[in-house]
């Protein structure tokens, strides 16, 4: 099954970082290969943990593809975690970690692993997968130095 996994110092605080992830609707205007995101539902579970139901829209070229995930937003590790539930793949899951590094900078991780159910959309889309996702981390960097200011180093 492939996989990808990244550890990024960036300048920005941890709970900046988590909000800027947990932001999902604003995903379509920065995140590589994401077209569109709607959110089904949004509810707490009983540990006081944010849990999204959202469908994204995954686009290249003339292929484009929506998957279901559930993305439990755990503000207290932080951390977020996204379950595939529905879609194009056999399986997929991935996680982000912020820890802080001072009141100023953190540490980002960032894993996905995915397989498709497909054997051809795999062939299509694996390495156009692979190089968005390495793209991902530097993309909510990038994002997060719009929206919170960059800050120097």
């Amino acid at each position: 099954m492939p996989q990808f996994s990244t550890t990024r110092r960036v300048r920005h605080s941890a709970a900046d970082m988590f909000d800027l992830v947990a932001d999902v609707e604003r995903y379509p205007q920065f995140v590589p290969m994401c077209q569109s995101l709607s959110v089904r539902r949004r509810t707490t579970d009983g540990q006081g943990r944010d849990v999204v139901i959202a469908d994204m829209t995954v686009a290249y070229k003339f292929i484009r593809e929506t998957f279901t995930s559930r993305v439990t937003l755990d503000r207290t590790k932080p951390e977020v975690l996204v379950e595939y539930l529905e879609g194009p793949f056999r399986r997929m899951n991935n996680r982000w970690n912020f820890r802080p590094v001072d009141e100023h900078a953190c540490e980002v991780e960032f894993f996905i692993a995915y397989e498709f159910r497909s054997r051809t959309l795999g062939l299509l889309m694996g390495g156009i997968f692979d190089a968005a996702f390495r793209r991902f981390a530097a993309a909510f960097e990038r994002r997060a130095d719009q929206v919170y200011g960059a800050q120097p180093a």
